[in-house]
């Protein structure tokens, strides 16, 4: 996730400081209050009670990135941490394994099942990553509004998208056979690429609203989204 770092016009900056039921605890260099991970909560400290904003992002292998952004930077690791060994090895998640999940995950789902979480208008959905790979797009509502879940053919990149254009739902749908991958529209037959720009069609040039999301662990979300529905086929 990426929260903007900003809090009352005032930029903070943050470090590891701990781990809370699995997930990290960042606390800010300016003020000390410590901040959930998960939720951008403040839990302790002078900004406590407070959130940081959610910034929509893209969760997205190299090759789509680089494929979109070919002129893009890559963020180079600090030399210093990497000589410190403080950087996370490489097999971090699987070493997670052996440490026991909060007993607030149900089971409905195996609690390190992966799924991508979208919280919105005070609703919140679970939706397991593998029906949204094989069915490229899942349209939706979560707290009354209308989105559209897309997964790209490389199988790990996402993106979440409001499927309204000028007051209009869109009815989308996976292109069968489109190379590179497209969204097509019922209604207008505009075309839609991975990024959610228009691009052919009456709405060509147009741009579906970015919508924040999560990939994570079942537990972690549910334990932070205790009232969560799951979205089911």
């Amino acid at each position: 996730m990426v929260w903007a770092s900003a809090v009352d016009g005032r930029t903070l900056t943050f470090h590891l400081a701990g781990i809370n039921n699995q997930n990290f605890i960042m606390q800010d260099d300016q003020t000390g209050t410590w901040w959930q991970q998960v939720t951008g909560e403040a839990l302790l400290g002078p900004f406590k009670g407070r959130r940081l904003t959610l910034v929509p992002h893209d969760q997205l292998t190299f090759a789509t990135w680089r494929a979109e952004a070919p002129r893009g930077r890559v963020l180079k690791p600090d030399d210093r941490i990497v000589r410190a060994g403080k950087y996370a090895p490489v097999d971090w998640e699987h070493d997670m394994l052996r440490f026991r999940t909060p007993a607030s995950a149900d089971s409905q789902m195996p609690p390190r099942a992966l799924v991508v979480g979208v919280a919105l208008s005070g609703g919140a959905t679970a939706y397991p990553v593998e029906p949204l790979t094989a069915a490229g797009a899942t349209l939706d509502e979560v707290g009354g509004e209308p989105i559209v879940v897309v997964r790209a053919p490389d199988t790990r990149s996402t993106r979440v998208f409001d499927r309204r254009v000028d007051g209009k739902t869109l009815e989308l749908a996976v292109k069968v056979g489109a190379s590179p991958f497209r969204l097509i529209d019922v209604e207008t037959g505009t075309e839609w690429d991975f990024t959610g720009t228009g691009v052919t069609g009456p709405l060509a040039g147009r741009q579906l609203r970015r919508v924040p999301f999560l990939e994570e662990y079942w537990f972690d979300w549910k334990t932070y989204h205790p009232t969560t529905r799951i979205f089911r086929r």
